[in-house]
């Protein structure tokens, strides 16, 4: 049950983080969190554990997290911020791997020990995200799209623009991380892991987005009581 219980309590610090970031900070934490997450989430889906029955990936509670980011940003500021958001990943995304595959470039001194570590997992950088920042643009702007075309449609439906928040927050995430599962999936692991790991990959991923996507609505109804109480630093 270790894992299991970290992956739990991961997801409540992480979210409850990305709250307090927008509360102290604003916009601005919000889009300090992408680029914590961003990076993150791109190191640690190397790692493959077991949870929950499951053979999965880990990075996908931070990966989601950068999906409650656009949600609050398109819920409280509006679409132009949780636009620039996706943005902000984009760019850090290409510039961690021009920083990260700069290190390569040097010769190491005969006693460092760091660097065949540092290889090892930095060696599959470029693919994983070159994969993610395609992924991750599609999927983000798609996000953002989907979120405002549901909100206009339940505040046509049911004629206030407050109401129905946990169905467009929901909506949007739950198609938009079908999205990601699939591409991502399969575009940074295929001729890494078998078919029947993909597979597995995909499916305990989606499951997690799932639970995740479900868990972050108290975190952007909160956000948005915050911001309509006046209480985000700027």
């Amino acid at each position: 049950m270790r894992n299991e219980i970290i992956l739990l309590c991961s997801l409540v610090c992480i979210y409850s983080a990305v709250v307090l970031f927008y509360k102290f900070f604003g916009k601005t934490g919000l889009y300090m969190w992408t680029v914590i997450a961003t990076i993150s989430a791109n190191i640690e889906v190397l790692i493959l554990v077991d949870a929950f029955g499951m053979e999965q990936t880990l990075g996908n509670v931070l990966f989601a997290s950068t999906f409650l980011v656009t949600d609050i940003l398109s819920e409280t500021e509006g679409k132009t911020y949780a636009n620039k958001a996706v943005r902000i990943g984009i760019v850090v995304s290409i510039v961690f791997i021009l920083i990260s595959q700069s290190w390569f470039l040097y010769e190491p001194n005969g006693s460092d020990w760091a660097m065949p570590a540092i290889r090892s997992v930095f060696s599959n950088t470029p693919r994983l995200m070159l994969v993610s920042i395609s992924v991750y643009g599609i999927v983000q702007v798609f996000d953002v799209f989907a979120y405002h075309a549901i909100w206009k449609a339940t505040t046509k439906l049911l004629g206030d623009s407050k109401k129905g928040l946990w169905i467009r927050n929901n909506g949007s995430t739950l198609v938009s991380q079908l999205m990601n599962t699939i591409l991502f999936t399969f575009g940074a692991f295929a001729g890494v892991h078998s078919l029947a790991t993909l597979f597995n990959i995909c499916i305990s991923s989606y499951v997690i987005y799932i639970i995740t996507s479900l868990l972050d609505t108290p975190a952007v109804y909160i956000a948005r009581r915050l911001k309509h109480q006046n209480r985000i630093s700027e």
